[in-house]
């Protein structure tokens, strides 16, 4: 199918397939955005270290410009958002590349030609493979794959990026193996599931009195800087914190104003008469591009089924040649033209043969000798030869050589295929045969084509859109430049920046971000910032000038900086003040409960009622008309508890004493201790083996500087 595609050429189905999968695609930009420095303007390369091995930056460079190429060419959109993506991406690659390279040598981990063949084409392929080669019947085509793949040039881009997406496959699959092999050691022993059974199949009644926090007032209770310092020494692990930054922004709004959008409005309507009279493609094409329009024109049909616009009624009912508008669709104003319509087909079944004269490979053969044979064998096939026998000898379509030169294409391909080609299957008749020249960036060729079938005839609709978006003017983006600018200049410290922000009544917003951010809360994409916060900023520093950021132009402030390590207090406050107030009230309440030995007593001393719990269940988080409290659950199915009541169990919501009336089983019928040996064995290991590259991740010594480069 590659062959009659107007902007893919042979090999391009493993450009997509390496982007999609996020195998090769890295994108990078020339200058890698932030403050007018380049990739290295620096005298360092080191992009990062990995137990003491460097990343090169030159090396990331070169694996971005290499797939932005590939994602430009297939037009896909590049943005903000992908780059970044993309970059985390990438990193993670260099990250597990360093540390895993070493450990699948010292394990044997390898993939060799064999298995590598075995992955490409054998029972379970790549899937932009599948997908590329599979025939009319449903199945992978091997040697269509298999020649395609062969007839990649060194030396070519295409070429290059099928290493890539080989080399990306290997890795995936020593990955694989890894992963693997340290699942299969993981064994869960009988007599475990047995006992987890037996504790599982427990079931227990209790009586209980529970003493709410809120019985206290929080205003009651004080928590000092000291009480909070103690509570995170104690849970380190809990409160640990990256490089941070915590930063206070003002914003000034750029965004059109209703004169701009008045002005758009108008500048479109102007060009309705002009659409109006354009009669041919190309005039229309002229009107469109000279008005810089945002939706270019698709010189074809769509069907009625498939305009999915919230106007298609009114799009469907104009007649031919009138021109609605300007209406609002989306960001745009939009003039819409009624071109023409048609019936068409939704889906056509068509089979071909394509006698190439050049290819991105390059020349084939002459058109004298190109047309010759095409002619020649369309003499052939209507003399009576085998259609089946000449796509086998004759055609340069390797992707349709071995299913008889048939293909099946829906009307939402139309705009893949070489123009001259879709334009035979799609609007002749069934039973058409046709040959037809084609000439485009791709190759260059002859097709002999027969529409085999055609299915859900309906009326298509051709339509050209004049769009422009509503954007803010030059004065309206300047007005608040220079607000936002005399602002920064007047606000050369934080105190400034508070009071300059109280003066004009501004809003302030806070946003804690790290080192490998690229969104602020608020804002969205923002790295500029984040880069200024991390590499040029100290405490206390506002920004000399405003950044644009979407519609808004930014001035941020660095309030606090955080450095790697454990929480300060201020920090660690809003998350642990209030299991620190709760730890007192807890004392206070054990000290009101006193010696009570009996619920009652401990009611009577506290205010509360005795309750009852019938339906506790060992293998459940929840206790009914409580809720997730897992001491006291623990305490349910002691047995101590049923001759004296329980000591104050300091819970989440409150502090529980319980006596347990009842402790019974529920045998489980359905307990096969093999069959749960074996689905333990399986989910653990494949978690296990996922995990383990995770943890290797964690507990290796990783020095990140991406911040200095973008």
């Amino acid at each position: 199918m590659s062959v009659i595609q107007t902007i893919r050429d042979k090999a391009a189905w493993i450009i997509i397939g390496a982007i999609a999968l996020a195998l090769i695609a890295f994108i990078v930009q020339d200058a890698l955005q932030g403050g007018g420095r380049g990739m290295f303007s620096g005298s360092s390369t080191t992009l990062g270290k990995v137990n003491g091995n460097s990343i090169d930056a030159r090396d990331f460079e070169q694996r971005y410009k290499m797939a932005e190429e590939n994602y430009r060419a297939q037009n896909y959109p590049i943005n903000d958002q992908t780059r970044n993506q993309i970059r985390e991406s990438l990193w993670n690659e260099f990250v597990e590349d360093a540390i895993m390279v070493d450990e699948y040598e010292k394990l044997g981990i390898k993939v060799g030609e064999k298995e590598l063949g075995d992955i490409l084409y054998g029972a379970n392929p790549p899937q932009m493979l599948r997908q590329q080669f599979t025939d009319s019947t449903g199945q992978f085509n091997v040697n269509a794959a298999y020649q395609a793949i062969k007839s990649l040039k060194k030396g070519t881009p295409q070429y290059e990026s099928f290493q890539e997406f080989q080399y990306s496959l290997m890795k995936a699959r020593q990955r694989e193996k890894f992963s693997a092999l340290v699942g299969k050691s993981m064994y869960v022993p009988k007599w475990l599931l047995e006992k987890s059974n037996a504790e599982n199949s427990q079931r227990a009644a209790i009586s209980y009195v529970n003493v709410s926090y809120s019985t206290i007032p929080d205003s009651t209770v004080q928590v000092t800087d000291e009480d909070v310092k103690q509570y995170v020494d104690k849970h380190k692990e809990m409160y640990k914190q990256e490089n941070e930054r915590s930063l206070v922004y003002v914003t000034f709004d750029a965004a059109p104003s209703k004169s701009d959008s008045e002005a758009i409005y108008n500048n479109v309507a102007k060009q309705r008469d002009a659409l109006a009279a354009a009669a041919s493609t190309a005039e229309i094409q002229n009107v469109l591009t000279n008005n810089s329009s945002e939706t270019p024109y698709f010189d074809g049909y769509v069907l009625s089924s498939h305009m999915q616009m919230t106007n298609a009624d009114t799009l469907r009912k104009l007649s031919d040649g009138q021109v609605i508008g300007p209406y609002l669709d989306g960001p745009n104003y939009t003039l819409a033209k009624m071109v023409g319509r048609r019936t068409m087909p939704d889906s056509v079944k068509c089979r071909h043969i394509l006698v190439k004269m050049a290819d991105q490979q390059g020349q084939t053969r002459t058109d004298s000798a190109a047309k010759k044979l095409i002619d020649s064998i369309e003499n052939a096939i209507r003399g009576g030869a085998s259609f089946d026998s000449m796509v086998v000898k004759f055609s340069d379509d390797a992707g349709s050589k071995d299913k008889k030169g048939e293909y099946e294409f829906t009307s939402m391909q139309f705009s893949n295929l070489s123009k001259e080609f879709a334009e035979v299957i799609f609007y002749g008749n069934s039973g058409d045969k046709k040959v037809v020249k084609v000439e485009n960036a791709s190759y260059s060729g002859y097709h002999y084509i027969e529409v085999l079938n055609q299915k859900k005839m309906e009326t298509a609709y051709k339509i050209a859109y004049l769009s422009r978006p509503v954007v803010a003017s030059d004065e309206t983006v300047n007005g608040a430049s220079g607000i936002a600018q005399q602002f920064a200049s007047e606000s050369r410290s934080l105190k400034e920046f508070d009071d300059n922000i109280t003066k004009r009544k501004l809003s302030r917003f806070p946003a804690d971000v790290k080192e490998t951010d690229y969104m602020i809360m608020g804002l969205g994409e923002a790295r500029e910032i984040i880069r200024w916060a991390f590499t040029d900023a100290k405490k206390g520093t506002v920004a000399e000038h405003a950044y644009l950021v979407g519609d808004k132009y930014v001035v941020p402030a660095v309030a606090q900086v955080y450095e790697k390590g454990t929480m300060p207090v201020e920090k660690a406050r809003p998350l642990v003040e209030y299991k620190v107030r709760n730890i007192k009230k807890a004392e206070a309440i054990s000290k009101k409960i006193g010696t009570a030995a009996t619920l009652e007593a401990v009611a009577q001393a506290t205010g509360q009622q005795v309750l009852r719990a019938d339906s506790v269940t060992f293998s459940s988080t929840f206790i009914p008309n409580v809720g997730n409290e897992m001491r006291v659950l623990g305490a349910a199915f002691n047995k101590d508890y049923q001759a004296k009541i329980s000591g104050p169990i300091k819970g989440e919501i409150g502090v529980f004493v319980i006596k347990v009336d009842n402790i019974s089983a529920v045998p489980n019928p359905n307990f096969d201790v093999k069959q749960q040996q074996a689905a333990m064995s399986q989910q653990m290991g494949a978690m296990f083996g996922y995990r383990t590259l995770e943890i290797m991740k964690k507990s290796a010594n990783i020095k990140d500087n991406r911040i200095k480069f973008f």
